[in-house]
């Protein structure tokens, strides 16, 4: 697969990004590890679940310097931060409660492995920022921001509150959004934890209270252990798991004029702006009682009607749930799928104007793994993958239909749409799936066009590239209809994003890539985002953006990009103020829909 993946690669030359790849500094700068002994402060303008901070003003000038060219790396923007509170004193249960997760940690469940040893999952720029930064002008350092960009973009990602002592996933950091807010051609940047209950909770314990999900159980003695020490704290009163235990760390979504941070083990937490492009959480919401226990983190809106579709998965019956909310962000009915027969990791799903798709694939929840040293989460070899077609307006699942799907498997979907007695599905197919939870970087995802005959039962699939390519995403207003352009982020190795690749999905065989920007040597971002153009006519008329990081250097920035150009030539770059940590999903909020999170 490689040497194929590579003869398709070598038809684009590679180019010399230099408005990304930036001059080497002292090798002080470069982050390779971070020290488990650290423990970052906590801003006190981070947001209630129930109060609204004083907004804060900007503490630094917009200085716009565009030239054709890097500019120095000397220069420097700075901020003041207010003193930071301090923890309540441990008291006699939290004292003990915290020397035996030490024991735990050192002794009966110390992080071997590479995967869950934060060493080496929170090195170089996947580490933690250690605070909040409040709203801080940035520098544009090339071209100018299109006016299509007034408004926000927003991207989620693990950030860890208090760095671990033990065991820990990628997956396990608390929920941190760093927003970009534009308005005039002029930046500003903000990074705010997403006030979950439990980041509030365990902010005002001073110390981590809740297990880690994706790294907290390994084999049977430190599954017992930890799951004591979790039923003590929640008899203490410590915490309460019925206030919700999730993190908030993986994606955002806009429908019904709210704004929302999400995390699929648990339910929305609402967002909003103040007008100097802080951003705070206002809460957990239920929808008025009619949203249980979690949802997707990837909810699908359908632009033409308004209407929001999702679900929610899990370890007991019905393993799935598929539910949506109308245009006006009710909730409607439960659709139990009890023909899903076993838990299975849906981590994402796709619609059309006709049917929600689900892939039922070869990762699934099995505690019984936990007895082995192994993680709760893992994969099944000898269980074939399937896919499910629900009307979109089912109320219940009497008319699911599965096809089995032999190897295909999907973290992630990119769009899906209706032909005449067919479903067609545009997803990136993880080969080698055993990897996905331990050894990321040996993880390859080819973005194969799948097609379901609806008369014959017969599904066929065509890959579309042979590169390594996922957190693929198109142009919103496309959602659920045919569309023609999907942009890419390149994995070498994931989960570190080299640069951004066009697919043309309606070409009709061989490798379908038009377009590419890699971001230089040393220069990783994430997961691109398209952003339309102002009454744009073409699919293709806006501008794909990113955050990218040069670890040479240190140094952060958000690059624009011309989603028609071939190279997709950058059009605009800012320099942040700060180190912008790798990460999951984005969005981008327009200033309307920014105005509408204030009301």
């Amino acid at each position: 697969m490689d040497a194929f993946s590579s003869s398709f690669v070598s038809t684009f030359p590679t180019q010399k990004t230099l408005l990304v790849s930036l001059p080497k500094p002292p090798s002080s700068l470069t982050i390779t590890n971070v020290r488990v002994e650290e423990k970052p402060s906590s801003s006190s303008s981070s947001s209630s679940t129930t109060t609204s901070t004083t907004p804060r003003s900007p503490t630094t000038r917009t200085r716009t310097t565009s030239s054709t060219s890097p500019p120095s790396l000397s220069s420097k923007t700075t901020t003041t931060r207010p003193p930071q509170p301090q923890p309540a004193q441990p008291n006699l249960p939290a004292l003990i409660f915290n020397a035996v997760d030490q024991v735990i940690n050192n002794f009966i469940d110390p992080p071997l492995r590479p995967s869950v040893n934060p060493k080496h999952v929170l090195s170089h720029n996947f580490a933690p920022v250690p605070d909040e930064l409040p709203p801080t002008d940035c520098e544009i350092i090339y071209g100018s921001l299109p006016s299509c960009l007034d408004g926000a973009y927003i991207r989620n990602g693990p950030n860890p509150q208090f760095l671990p002592r033990g065991p820990y996933h990628l997956f396990d950091g608390d929920g941190m959004l760093h927003a970009i807010r534009i308005s005039a051609g002029k930046a500003t940047l903000c990074s705010r934890y997403v006030s979950t209950y439990k980041y509030l909770v365990e902010r005002k314990a001073g110390h981590p209270l809740f297990p880690n999900v994706f790294s907290g159980f390994n084999g049977l003695t430190a599954s017992a252990a930890r799951g004591a020490l979790t039923a003590a704290r929640v008899f203490a009163g410590q915490y309460n798991p019925i206030n919700g235990i999730g993190l908030a760390n993986t994606n955002l979504a806009y429908f019904a004029n709210r704004l929302y941070a999400l995390g699929e083990s648990d339910l929305p937490y609402q967002l909003r702006f103040t007008p100097n492009g802080d951003i705070q959480t206002i809460g957990r919401d239920d929808f008025n009682g009619n949203l249980s226990m979690s949802m997707t983190a990837h909810p699908k809106i359908d632009p033409g009607t308004g209407e929001t579709f999702a679900f929610r998965y899990g370890p007991i019956p019905p393993f799935l749930t598929y539910f949506r909310f109308n245009a006006k962000g009710e909730k409607q009915p439960d659709v139990p799928i009890f023909s899903m027969n076993r838990p299975s990791f849906l981590h994402d799903f796709a619609i059309t104007k006709k049917y929600a798709i689900f892939v039922d694939i070869q990762i699934g929840m099995n505690p019984m793994e936990m007895i082995g040293g192994g993680s709760p989460v893992g994969s099944d070899a000898s269980k074939v993958p399937r896919l499910g077609l629900i009307p979109r307006y089912a109320k219940d699942e009497s008319e699911m239909r599965w096809f089995e799907v032999p190897g295909f498997n999907i973290m992630h979907a990119i769009n899906a749409w209706d032909e005449e007695d067919a479903v067609v599905m545009v997803a990136p197919n993880i080969l080698s799936i055993e990897h996905t939870m331990e050894r990321m970087e040996l993880v390859h995802a080819l973005v194969e066009k799948v097609r379901i005959d609806l008369k014959t039962g017969i599904v066929s699939r065509q890959p579309l590239s042979a590169g390594n390519l996922d957190f693929a995403v198109i142009n919103p207003a496309y959602t659920a209809k045919k569309n023609k352009y999907v942009y890419a982020a390149v994995g070498e190795p994931m989960p570190k994003i080299a640069g951004v690749v066009k697919l043309d999905v309606s070409r009709g065989g061989g490798e379908c890539t038009v377009g590419r920007r890699m971001f230089g040597e040393g220069c990783y971002g994430g997961e691109p985002f398209f952003v339309g153009k102002e009454n744009g006519e073409e699919e293709d008329d806006g501008y794909v953006v990113s955050y990218v990081h040069n670890e040479r250097s240190g140094e952060s920035r958000f690059i624009v990009m011309d989603a028609k150009s071939p190279e997709l030539e950058i059009v605009a770059a800012v320099k942040l103020p700060r180190r912008v940590p790798y990460g999951f999903h984005g969005l981008f909020v327009s200033e309307r829909d920014i105005q509408n999170t204030m009301l």
